[in-house]
Order: C-alpha cells, then structure tokens, then sequence
C-alpha cells in the first residue's frame, strides 16, 4: 500500500484543523527541537504503541528527513491504518521558517 506525503504548507492547514502529528525521532532529537503540539512517538516503540495511532482522523508523522516517518507510515499501513507522512520532516519545516518549540 503506497504512503501518501504532504509538503509542510499542507501541514500546516492539517494542523490547524486540529490533525494529530507524531514526531518518530529519538527523545534527545525531539528535546532540541520539535514541532508545537506534536506527539513524541520514538521509531523503534512504534510497533509496542500501534493503539495510539488509531483514531476516526489520519495522523501525521514526522522525523528530521521523512525517512525515519516514511517507514514508520509503511509499518502502520501493514496495520490498516492510515498515516501520512511528511516529506523532508523537520527539514523542511524548518527550512520553510516554520517555528520550532
């Protein structure tokens, strides 16, 4: 099953309709820079947390490049459910001056 991708502006509009986002980088990642409101999710837990993704909406996930996110989309597909990955991660969003928390 293909993993759909957004780019950060599609994000944003996402988040301010109240998405969920998932952040799938390791804590020390997460610590030094993260987007507001999103939910630390480390990559290598995703399998032991799979519940916290389930929901009626998609969830968003993000790393530093989309990796990371990438495979994390791909092994919850494998679950039947959907998430959304964001293309560049953090990257990207900071590089399109987006702020960091």
């Amino acid at each position: 099953m293909p993993v759909v991708e957004v780019e950060v502006a599609q994000l944003q509009v996402a988040l301010a309709n109240g998405a969920k986002l998932i952040d799938v980088r390791e804590p020390h990642e997460y610590e030094e820079g993260h987007v507001a409101g999103s939910v630390l999710i480390p990559l290598k837990t995703v399998p032991d947390r799979v519940d916290e993704f389930r929901g009626a909406a998609a969830t968003y996930l993000i790393c530093r490049s989309g990796a990371r996110s990438l495979r994390a989309c791909e092994y919850l597909a494998q679950q039947g459910i959907e998430a959304i990955n964001v293309a560049g991660g953090m990257l990207a969003w900071i590089d399109s001056g987006q702020p960091v928390q």
